[in-house]
Protein backbone atom coordinates (compact mmCIF):
# COMPACT_ATOMS: atom_id res chain seq x y z
CA UNK A 1 0.00 0.00 0.00
CA UNK A 2 1.44 2.69 -0.91
CA UNK A 3 2.23 5.95 1.35
CA UNK A 4 -0.26 8.81 2.04
CA UNK A 5 1.58 11.77 1.97
CA UNK A 6 -1.46 14.25 2.00
CA UNK A 7 -2.17 12.62 5.60
CA UNK A 8 1.71 12.81 6.52
CA UNK A 9 1.60 16.33 5.73
CA UNK A 10 -1.62 17.05 7.70
CA UNK A 11 -0.11 15.27 10.61
CA UNK A 12 3.37 17.30 10.53
CA UNK A 13 1.31 20.31 10.41
CA UNK A 14 -1.03 19.58 13.45
CA UNK A 15 1.82 18.19 15.74
CA UNK A 16 3.93 21.11 14.23
CA UNK A 17 1.13 23.54 15.65
CA UNK A 18 0.37 21.44 19.09
CA UNK A 19 4.37 21.49 19.93
CA UNK A 20 4.97 24.97 18.84
CA UNK A 21 2.08 27.23 20.42
CA UNK A 22 2.51 24.27 23.39
CA UNK A 23 5.80 25.04 24.38
CA UNK A 24 5.65 28.52 23.39
CA UNK A 25 2.52 28.89 26.35
CA UNK A 26 5.02 27.11 29.09
CA UNK A 27 7.92 29.70 28.05
CA UNK A 28 5.67 32.74 28.97
CA UNK A 29 5.69 31.42 32.09
CA UNK A 30 1.75 30.69 31.84
CA UNK A 31 0.26 29.38 34.88
CA UNK A 32 -0.73 25.82 35.02
CA UNK A 33 -3.87 25.94 33.88
CA UNK A 34 -3.41 28.37 30.95
CA UNK A 35 -0.76 25.76 29.37
CA UNK A 36 -3.70 22.83 29.87
CA UNK A 37 -6.05 25.07 27.47
CA UNK A 38 -2.87 25.91 24.98
CA UNK A 39 -2.40 22.37 24.76
CA UNK A 40 -6.35 21.43 24.63
CA UNK A 41 -7.66 23.99 22.57
CA UNK A 42 -4.79 23.38 19.73
CA UNK A 43 -5.27 19.59 19.69
CA UNK A 44 -9.17 20.43 19.62
CA UNK A 45 -8.32 22.86 16.53
CA UNK A 46 -6.33 20.80 14.63
CA UNK A 47 -8.67 17.52 15.12
CA UNK A 48 -11.18 19.78 13.37
CA UNK A 49 -8.80 20.88 10.83
CA UNK A 50 -7.37 17.37 9.84
CA UNK A 51 -9.18 14.50 11.44
CA UNK A 52 -10.99 14.27 7.72
CA UNK A 53 -7.58 13.65 6.43
CA UNK A 54 -5.39 11.87 8.49
CA UNK A 55 -7.19 10.89 11.78
CA UNK A 56 -5.26 13.82 12.93
CA UNK A 57 -3.33 11.23 15.46
CA UNK A 58 -0.61 13.79 15.74
CA UNK A 59 0.93 11.42 18.85
CA UNK A 60 2.74 8.13 18.42
CA UNK A 61 0.87 6.96 21.36
CA UNK A 62 -1.95 7.27 18.82
CA UNK A 63 -0.63 5.86 15.84
CA UNK A 64 0.81 2.97 17.55
CA UNK A 65 -2.35 1.80 18.67
CA UNK A 66 -4.43 2.39 15.66
CA UNK A 67 -1.96 0.43 14.00
CA UNK A 68 -2.39 -2.86 16.73
CA UNK A 69 -5.93 -2.07 16.24
CA UNK A 70 -6.06 -2.10 12.44
CA UNK A 71 -7.26 1.43 11.82
CA UNK A 72 -4.16 2.37 9.66
CA UNK A 73 -1.89 -0.10 8.18
CA UNK A 74 1.83 -0.32 9.56
CA UNK A 75 3.55 1.35 6.79
CA UNK A 76 1.25 5.06 6.67
CA UNK A 77 1.51 4.27 10.42
CA UNK A 78 5.58 4.70 10.52
CA UNK A 79 4.87 7.65 7.91
CA UNK A 80 2.91 8.88 10.58
CA UNK A 81 5.33 8.75 13.63
CA UNK A 82 8.24 10.14 11.19
CA UNK A 83 6.46 12.48 10.09
CA UNK A 84 5.36 13.72 13.66
CA UNK A 85 8.42 13.37 15.15
CA UNK A 86 9.73 15.92 12.47
CA UNK A 87 7.48 17.85 13.26
CA UNK A 88 8.04 18.41 16.82
CA UNK A 89 12.11 18.96 16.31
CA UNK A 90 11.40 21.44 13.40
CA UNK A 91 8.93 23.30 16.00
CA UNK A 92 11.07 23.13 18.91
CA UNK A 93 13.64 24.80 15.88
CA UNK A 94 11.37 27.50 15.48
CA UNK A 95 11.01 28.38 19.24
CA UNK A 96 14.64 28.57 20.07
CA UNK A 97 15.02 30.96 16.90
CA UNK A 98 12.11 32.86 18.01
CA UNK A 99 12.73 32.98 21.44
CA UNK A 100 16.52 31.58 22.45
CA UNK A 101 16.31 32.69 26.41
CA UNK A 102 13.65 29.62 26.65
CA UNK A 103 16.51 27.72 26.34
CA UNK A 104 17.74 27.28 29.08
CA UNK A 105 14.88 29.14 30.79
CA UNK A 106 12.64 25.86 30.60
CA UNK A 107 14.06 23.33 27.86
CA UNK A 108 12.08 24.68 25.06
CA UNK A 109 9.18 24.17 27.12
CA UNK A 110 10.26 20.40 27.94
CA UNK A 111 8.20 17.46 29.47
CA UNK A 112 10.26 16.95 32.83
CA UNK A 113 9.27 15.05 36.32
CA UNK A 114 8.23 17.51 39.13
CA UNK A 115 11.17 17.97 41.92
CA UNK A 116 11.55 15.41 44.04
CA UNK A 117 9.26 13.04 41.07
CA UNK A 118 10.76 9.12 40.76
CA UNK A 119 11.23 7.75 37.61
CA UNK A 120 8.68 5.11 38.29
CA UNK A 121 6.01 7.89 39.41
CA UNK A 122 6.53 9.44 36.03
CA UNK A 123 6.01 6.09 33.74
CA UNK A 124 3.08 5.16 35.92
CA UNK A 125 1.59 8.74 35.47
CA UNK A 126 2.05 8.99 32.26
CA UNK A 127 0.78 5.40 31.40
CA UNK A 128 -2.44 6.60 33.32
CA UNK A 129 -2.68 10.07 31.49
CA UNK A 130 -2.23 8.69 28.41
CA UNK A 131 -4.70 5.97 28.81
CA UNK A 132 -6.87 8.15 29.28
CA UNK A 133 -6.35 10.18 26.35
CA UNK A 134 -6.42 7.13 23.70
CA UNK A 135 -9.41 5.73 25.53
CA UNK A 136 -11.82 9.09 24.60
CA UNK A 137 -10.19 8.69 21.09
CA UNK A 138 -11.26 5.19 20.96
CA UNK A 139 -15.03 5.85 22.26
CA UNK A 140 -15.48 9.13 20.37
CA UNK A 141 -13.23 9.75 17.08
CA UNK A 142 -13.10 5.83 16.18
CA UNK A 143 -16.40 4.20 17.45
CA UNK A 144 -19.44 4.60 15.04
CA UNK A 145 -22.09 4.66 17.77
CA UNK A 146 -20.81 7.63 19.27
CA UNK A 147 -21.91 10.96 18.99
CA UNK A 148 -21.12 12.98 16.04
CA UNK A 149 -18.67 16.00 16.02
CA UNK A 150 -17.83 16.13 18.96
CA UNK A 151 -14.89 14.11 18.99
CA UNK A 152 -12.07 17.34 18.89
CA UNK A 153 -13.89 18.72 22.03
CA UNK A 154 -14.11 15.66 24.24
CA UNK A 155 -10.41 15.22 23.12
CA UNK A 156 -8.70 18.51 23.77
CA UNK A 157 -10.49 18.47 26.80
CA UNK A 158 -9.03 14.84 28.32
CA UNK A 159 -5.93 16.79 27.42
CA UNK A 160 -6.90 19.75 29.75
CA UNK A 161 -7.95 17.75 32.60
CA UNK A 162 -4.43 15.54 32.07
CA UNK A 163 -2.76 18.48 32.32
CA UNK A 164 -4.34 20.16 35.08
CA UNK A 165 -3.49 16.93 37.20
CA UNK A 166 -0.25 15.31 35.79
CA UNK A 167 1.45 18.13 34.59
CA UNK A 168 3.15 19.10 38.03
CA UNK A 169 3.91 15.81 38.41
CA UNK A 170 5.42 14.54 35.19
CA UNK A 171 4.66 17.55 32.67
CA UNK A 172 2.01 15.79 31.20
CA UNK A 173 3.32 14.75 27.73
CA UNK A 174 1.37 12.04 26.97
CA UNK A 175 3.08 12.29 23.48
CA UNK A 176 6.78 11.40 22.40
CA UNK A 177 6.66 13.82 19.51
CA UNK A 178 5.37 16.35 22.04
CA UNK A 179 8.88 15.80 24.37
CA UNK A 180 11.19 14.50 21.75
CA UNK A 181 11.57 18.10 19.78
CA UNK A 182 12.29 20.35 22.69
CA UNK A 183 14.12 17.51 24.82
CA UNK A 184 16.46 17.06 21.73
CA UNK A 185 17.23 20.77 20.46
CA UNK A 186 17.80 21.42 24.40
CA UNK A 187 20.07 18.87 24.38
CA UNK A 188 21.92 20.16 21.15
CA UNK A 189 22.06 23.81 22.21
CA UNK A 190 24.34 21.99 25.72
CA UNK A 191 21.47 22.18 28.08
CA UNK A 192 22.53 20.02 31.32
CA UNK A 193 20.02 16.99 32.09
CA UNK A 194 17.96 18.32 28.60
CA UNK A 195 17.19 14.30 28.15
CA UNK A 196 16.18 13.63 31.99
CA UNK A 197 14.14 10.61 31.87
CA UNK A 198 13.46 11.07 28.51
CA UNK A 199 13.16 7.60 27.74
CA UNK A 200 9.75 7.06 29.74
CA UNK A 201 8.03 9.58 27.66
CA UNK A 202 8.57 7.43 25.11
CA UNK A 203 7.61 3.90 27.03
CA UNK A 204 4.70 5.46 29.22
CA UNK A 205 2.63 6.97 26.65
CA UNK A 206 3.08 3.84 24.01
CA UNK A 207 2.13 1.34 27.23
CA UNK A 208 -0.70 3.49 28.03
CA UNK A 209 -2.39 4.21 24.32
CA UNK A 210 -2.10 0.01 23.95
CA UNK A 211 -3.83 -0.50 26.95
CA UNK A 212 -6.47 2.16 26.26
CA UNK A 213 -6.97 0.30 22.85
CA UNK A 214 -7.57 -2.97 24.37
CA UNK A 215 -9.54 -2.08 26.88
CA UNK A 216 -11.80 0.00 24.29
CA UNK A 217 -12.33 -2.78 22.28
CA UNK A 218 -13.50 -5.30 24.98
CA UNK A 219 -15.58 -2.30 25.50
CA UNK A 220 -16.69 -1.65 22.59
CA UNK A 221 -17.57 -5.00 20.84
CA UNK A 222 -21.17 -6.31 20.64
Amino acid sequence: MAINIRACVAEFIGTYALVFFGSLAIAHAASLLQVAFAHGLIIAVMVYSFGHVSGAHLNPAVTIPMIYRKQIDTQNGIAYIFSQLAAGVVAAIAHALILPSSITANNLGSNLPGAGISDSTVLIVEIILTFFLVLVIFNTAVNKKATQGWHGFAIGMIIVIDILAGGPITGASMNPARSFGPAIISYLYGVEGALQSHHIYWIAPILGGLVAAATAKIINED
